[in-house]
């Protein structure tokens, strides 16, 4: 079977989806009312996710995070509007800090109900939010050489996300708890490492025929192909907890992929076109357990050096783009993250203040509103 690649005619394009956390606006606890604001609004970029206290909001496809910024903008404030005249508030972090799984109610459909099915404990966990960002490719050997750069920047934007130190009202340790909620299912992590786009529908083609899989949404890897909307997708991140903190993640997402058009040939002539999964492996991990403290390994000559500094000759390299399309605001915030500290980092100052994970929620919901950092 040939996985057609439906190609975009306007290269590097932009689709985002962010996922909310549906919360009680007396007690700041999950509710299930997404499938409510959905109905309520009929507007058709709210969607609705695995749980019924997840809201996700999606993009068009835009040219620039500066559209991205409008197009979520118009659904936002109708959601807004229908949330303070009903007792509803949100809050954008990958994880709420006390929630419990088990009381999560699952959302009406057939495929969620076959995942429940097939995962069972594990799917039953998934109460977290995440972010997915979509870039527009030209035909899918592009998607694949533009798959083996971004494999190399997994770390980097978990560590820039990180957001979900807190799980079932016990501090994890980690700065991102989410993508370990991912890990543990059979098609999730680190993707496999196709060497080019027929490898890769061989791949895909052996999994469907084995059952592993129905279709490319049962795929769940940090990085895949997304051939109907002929897009590479991005889905490492945690839930940003500000949204001006995801158009900046956006942003950077943005950058590379333009540096590396202008840069990608002469790229791997350098580096190798597939690192070794261990490093690769090993880097993610560093990147959940300690975020923007990271010490990562290069996957060229296994030397370490700090994620602060490894930002900042990226920041360096993608400079000119951020320029040319007004983007000096997003690289300001990616520094502030940097020396300021992510959102796993804030809530942790908060718990650490306060010895109370109900002010950590205060505290969430309460920056989701503010849209920015406090810090």
């Amino acid at each position: 079977m040939t996985l057609q690649f439906n190609g975009n005619p306007t290269h590097l394009t932009l689709g985002v989806e962010m996922e909310l956390q549906v919360l009680n606006a007396d007690n700041l606890m999950l509710i299930p009312r997404s499938a409510e604001i959905i109905q309520a609004l009929a507007l058709p970029k709210l969607e609705k996710e695995m749980f019924r206290s997840t809201l996700e909001i999606i993009t068009g496809i835009c040219n620039s995070v500066h559209e991205v910024h409008d197009d979520f903008a118009q659904t936002l404030d109708a959601v807004k509007h229908y949330a303070a005249n009903n007792a509803i508030r949100f809050a954008g972090t990958g994880t709420h800090p006390m929630a419990m799984y088990q009381d999560r109610i699952a959302s009406a459909g057939d495929r969620y109900q076959e995942l429940m099915d097939r995962n069972q404990w594990l799917i039953r966990r998934m109460a977290v939010y995440g972010l997915h960002v979509h870039i527009g490719m030209r035909s899918g050997e592009e998607c694949m050489r533009y798959n083996h750069f971004f494999l190399r920047m997994v770390p980097h934007l978990i560590a820039l996300s990180a957001s979900s130190p807190f799980w079932q009202k016990a501090d994890t340790g980690l700065a991102a708890t989410r993508p370990t909620m991912y890990e543990a299912h059979p098609t999730s992590g680190i993707p496999y490492l196709a060497n080019d786009w027929k490898d890769f529908q061989r791949v895909f083609n052996d999994m469907k025929n084995a059952g592993a899989i129905t279709s490319i949404k049962d795929i769940w890897w940090d990085l895949r192909p997304s051939p109907h909307y002929g897009t590479l997708e991005l889905r490492m991140c945690d839930g940003p907890a500000t949204l001006l903190e995801l158009e900046s993640i956006v942003a950077f997402i943005h950058m590379l992929a333009l540096w590396f058009n202008d840069h990608g040939e002469a790229y791997f002539t350098k580096h190798k076109p597939i690192p070794e999964r261990w490093i690769l492996r090993e880097n993610k991990w560093r990147a959940i357990r300690y975020g923007t403290e990271a010490v990562l390994i290069d996957p060229d000559t296994q030397v370490t050096k700090p994620f602060a500094e490894i930002m900042d000759e990226w920041m360096k390299n993608i400079e000119v783009y951020a320029k040319q399309l007004g983007y000096e605001k997003y690289m300001q915030v990616l520094r502030d993250i940097l020396t300021k500290g992510n959102s796993a980092a804030r809530q942790r100052k908060v718990f650490d203040n306060t010895r109370s994970l109900e002010a950590v929620v205060k505290y969430n919901v309460e920056e989701w509103e503010n849209g920015a950092p406090f810090v």
